[in-house]
């Protein structure tokens, strides 16, 4: 048995690195879509990026649904019971698909507040019928991220990597033909965007649906279906209970971001465009950690179905270590970078000099950035929710904006007061959540509290 902590941060990182990849994937489609639409005019970008500020909470509430799936998947494959993992399988499925379903008729039936939002009368009429599109694409795209929860709670992560990269190509290839109107095809342009997104969210669903369905690998926890493919309200109670808190916490992650940009807005152009630099890179740098927190999560989950707790306390440390040091590397190369970054996005100098300032926290913050998002992981294995969802709200709505929001309009700190904030708000974060698991992964502590 592999028990040294350089062979546990070796299994860790290798797990991680496929979540990783197929993150960025995805990351990857959402630029294709905005340059190919910016090249048709500003104000497609800007219905584009309405449609998308509009769903992403949404969006994302329904994703921290799925991740039920692999945490009580992975504790059933610790536990060598496949018969669960068939089980879960199939509730997890069914109750992602139906989370699905509701938040893209609430989005598609509700469009019409795009008109009521303060816009650009054309550019909220350019956004409507996108909006219907993108919203019906959540559920393909719910039901891939299901499965792919599913694959990756086994351990197999390479698989639903493999068929997120794929995307890039056919959403690439979806757009030129239907934006633009090649191959016979008519310039849809924004709405071409919109069906291209569909199209090819419908296919990496029905890929990943084949290669679980067919593949040796998943064939034995498709066979016994017939017994285990049924729905229970203790499963659902199961899946919800992990579910609910973790869309909470990427919920409030989310919003809080997506405040912070509109009062950085109200400051001025500037001040937002440099924001938006520097969300960016934050975005890119984060997604790493995202899936360390996984590979970490499940495997602590795996362990914690095992009741090998000696072992589940070594991955978690493993884990957190490896945040440290990627969270310093993250703050030192943007330190070094921080006068060129800018550049990439803009040539207007004042833009350039806020988003230079601004850059210089967010390299502070990497650390805690990095640290909160693995603890909250690391929790989630040992099915610990509620609390560590308080914490968040506590360090991002209760601290972190206030401060962020004091430092911005009482004195006068404009956008970095914000960026102070989010460091106080990530650091509180980061020091609860990393506390409560040490405390928790006591071998006589989770035994006390989940197996008594």
């Amino acid at each position: 048995m592999e028990t040294t902590a350089l062979q546990q941060t070796n299994k860790t990182l290798k797990l991680a690195y496929p979540v990783i990849l197929g993150q960025l994937a995805q990351m990857f489609l959402g630029i294709i879509d905005m340059a190919m639409v910016g090249a048709v005019g500003y104000k497609e970008l800007a219905a584009a990026a309405l449609v998308n500020s509009v769903i992403n909470i949404p969006f994302v509430l329904g994703m921290g649904i799925t991740i039920s799936v692999s945490q009580l998947v992975s504790m059933a494959n610790g536990q060598r019971n496949g018969a669960l993992v068939s089980h879960y399988l199939f509730n997890g499925f069914i109750l992602s698909g139906i989370t699905a379903i509701i938040i893209a008729l609430g989005l598609a039936f509700g469009k019409n507040i795009l008109f009521h939002m303060g816009q650009d009368p054309e550019v909220a009429e350019l956004a409507a019928p996108y909006l219907q599109l993108v919203s019906w694409s959540i559920i393909p795209m719910m039901l891939f991220m299901a499965l792919k929860q599913f694959t990756d709670g086994l351990e197999y992560t390479k698989t639903a990597m493999i068929i997120s990269l794929s995307a890039i190509p056919i959403n690439f290839l979806l757009n030129w033909v239907l934006i633009f109107g090649h191959f016979g095809f008519p310039r849809l342009e924004l709405v071409g965007a919109g069906i291209g997104t569909l199209i090819s969210r419908i296919i990496i669903f029905i890929a990943l649906l084949m290669v679980v369905l067919r593949h040796k690998i998943f064939r034995r926890y498709i066979i016994i279906g017939k017994k285990q493919w049924f729905l229970q309200k203790k499963t659902w109670k199961d899946l919800l209970h992990i579910g609910i808190p973790s869309s909470l916490q990427v919920g409030m992650e989310s919003g809080a971001f997506a405040v912070s940009a509109i009062l950085i807005g109200t400051i001025g152009a500037r001040e937002q465009a440099a924001h938006q630099i520097a969300i960016s890179v934050v975005a890119l740098t984060f997604m790493v950690s995202m899936g360390l927190s996984q590979a970490g999560s499940i495997r602590v989950s795996n362990t914690f179905g095992r009741k090998d707790f000696p072992l589940l306390r070594l991955i978690g440390k493993t884990t957190f270590i490896t945040a440290l040091i990627y969270g310093a590397a993250c703050a030192v190369l943007i330190f070094l970078l921080k006068d060129y970054i800018p550049f990439i996005f803009t040539d207007d100098l004042s833009v350039i000099e806020i988003a230079t300032g601004l850059l210089l926290l967010a390299g502070i913050f990497q650390i805690s950035d990095s640290t909160q998002a693995i603890s909250s992981g690391l929790l989630r294995g040992i099915k610990d929710v509620k609390i560590p969802t308080i914490y968040i709200a506590i360090a991002y709505w209760a601290v972190g904006l206030p401060v962020g929001s004091l430092l911005t309009f009482y004195f006068d700190m404009g956008a970095a007061g914000i960026w102070i904030g989010f460091i106080v708000g990530l650091t509180i974060s980061a020091i609860l959540l990393s506390l409560r698991f040490k405390n928790i992964s006591k071998s006589k502590n989770l035994k006390s509290r989940y197996f008594n």
